[in-house]
């Protein structure tokens, strides 16, 4: 026998890579309204959800084996603070309720940026013309804690600031 399929042990470790549904998570983009599927141009397959169609998706990909979803919201107005990344009534915070309460089992991820939040579009808040990174810092953690209180599992800070990671578990 060959050295590397000795023991099942050896030939677990050195099969090929398999995927099922379970080894993923569903992108769900949160947008205000109801009812509303909207194609996403630049990402063939994937949609614009209402919350309320967002859930739907959910479900469906909870049936095929999809443990969890992250959230990307898509705020119906944006502002210089990103008011409505950290809002308790924000796109995000509504989603994740929503989908906890019709799915408790679902892992629910939430996208931490600010940068479809604010009105300029950067992932931080400004002053002046450059980002404010400790501003900005004090918010993800406000964002951090008004995701989780909505119901994040987990959350999932992508915005390029220096030492997020630290202020949102702080």
């Amino acid at each position: 026998m060959r050295r590397l399929r000795a023991t099942p042990a050896l030939r677990a470790l050195v099969r090929e890579t398999r995927l099922s549904p379970a080894d993923f998570i569903l992108p769900l983009f949160i947008r205000p309204g109801k009812g509303e599927r909207r194609p996403i141009g630049s990402m063939p397959g994937h949609f614009q959800y209402s919350v309320d169609e967002a859930v739907k998706a959910a479900k469906e990909a909870a049936k095929a084996g999809v443990p969890g979803v992250i959230l990307f919201g898509i705020p119906e107005r944006k502002d210089p603070l990103a008011r409505g990344a950290y809002a308790a009534d924000g796109i995000v915070q509504k989603a994740a309720a929503a989908l906890k309460a019709a799915l408790p089992g679902l892992l629910v991820m939430a996208d931490l940026c600010f940068c479809e939040y604010t009105d300029h579009g950067h992932c931080g808040v400004l002053k002046g013309r450059a980002v404010d990174n400790d501003a900005t810092l004090a918010l993800a953690a406000k964002a951090a804690v008004s995701q989780a209180r909505a119901g994040a599992d987990v959350i999932a800070p992508s915005g390029m600031m220096d030492g997020q990671v630290a202020a949102i578990r702080a």
